[in-house]
């Protein structure tokens, strides 16, 4: 078996907002990488100066092949795809054939070159949203159930659906072959790098935090609430946020702790405990009033957007136990003021699109 630490680690969709948090994740640790991204909506400006830089699609064997071939890897960590829910209802075959079809070629690829360890991105998407437990009636105010990992699966939408499709097939292969396999199923994430070296550069996002900074920003004019009728304490969806560099370095644990123990690994990234949307909107009225003298923001009720559950937070017992994984940044004002501060690096064209 290949030593993980004397190669880079191949990270596809590393010019995005998550591959890119990872690529610095590993770069601070001092491991070496390399970027495969299409850059359909990453930014070559998200890859450091001095990592290698592929553009190509994931199904592309010749591509893949070469990356590989090129810097010896014997790692992979996957998060190129397709990861707008509304979007995937509206085209369901396209997340079908970019999330599900690219990564069967791509891990085609990867048994053909000899990879020996894939980290995948997956999502709290899978699971049933209507879940509730040992649900008793009372709703709890923290936030509903947290989801444990082998809660019930069942996507609400094509893009839970083609993780969930993924996911099983990976299962399949890793039982067939030598590969092992860590799959993480995010909840919300949020946030940028607290030194602005990277965060999400989309234009047009759904991440509830994301989209309140363009608005406190004045990109967007007001923010939209999709739905206050939901069987939750305020009516608004309740969803578990991870900073994006929290989750970056759960995937290095992750990596490692496959590479120790040859064991495969499935487990739930968040922090344990949910927020309304109308709380991150009240948390970020905060920073906004009290830290940036910004107005707050302008809210506008519509109705609930298709495939959105009322409650997704993480059980996060098995990873606490399993991965040697620290959060250094649990605290939602600082998922927001990290996100404005890198929002106001794009708007005063600090960060090019």
């Amino acid at each position: 078996m290949t030593n993980p630490s004397t190669v880079p680690v191949l990270i596809t969709g590393g010019a995005g907002y998550i591959g890119s948090h990872a690529v610095l994740a590993l770069l601070d640790c001092g491991r070496a990488v390399v970027v495969l991204d299409d850059l359909s909506t990453g930014r070559r400006g998200a890859v450091p100066d001095g990592v290698p830089f592929y553009q190509g699609r994931i199904n592309d064997d010749d591509c893949v092949t070469q990356v590989i071939k090129d810097h010896g890897c014997c790692e992979v960590m996957h998060f190129a795809g397709s990861i707008v829910v509304p979007e995937s209802v509206a085209m369901p075959l396209d997340y079908y054939q970019n999330n599900v079809s690219g990564t069967a070629q791509l891990l085609r690829t990867c048994l053909n070159n000899g990879i020996e360890r894939f980290v995948f991105s997956s999502s709290a998407a899978v699971y049933d949203g209507d879940y509730d437990g040992d649900y008793d009636g009372d709703y709890d105010v923290t936030g509903g159930v947290p989801l444990v990992e082998g809660a019930p699966l069942a996507p609400a939408n094509p893009y839970g659906r083609s993780k969930l499709m993924t996911e099983w097939m990976l299962q399949d292969i890793s039982a067939a072959t030598d590969l092992r396999v860590a799959v993480l199923r995010y909840f919300n994430v949020a946030g940028a790098d607290h030194l602005a070296r990277s965060g999400q550069y989309s234009k047009v996002a759904t991440h509830l935090i994301k989209r309140a900074s363009q608005a406190a920003l004045g990109v967007l004019p007001h923010i939209d609430v999709f739905g206050d009728d939901y069987p939750t304490p305020d009516g608004t969806c309740v969803r578990d946020y991870i900073h994006v560099s929290d989750l970056a370095q759960a995937h290095l644990a992750a990596l490692d702790h496959v590479a120790a123990s040859g064991e495969n690994l499935t487990v739930n990234c968040g922090y344990g405990h949910g927020y309304s949307v109308r709380e991150v909107l009240d948390a970020t009225d905060k920073v906004l009033v009290d830290t940036l003298g910004i107005p707050a923001l302008e809210r506008r009720i519509g109705p609930r957007r298709a495939g959105d559950p009322p409650s997704l937070v993480a059980d996060t017992t098995h990873m606490q136990s399993t991965l040697n994984w620290l959060p250094q940044f649990d605290d939602l004002a600082v998922m927001i003021e990290t996100a404005i501060r890198w929002e106001k690096q794009l708007v005063d064209g600090q960060e090019q699109f």
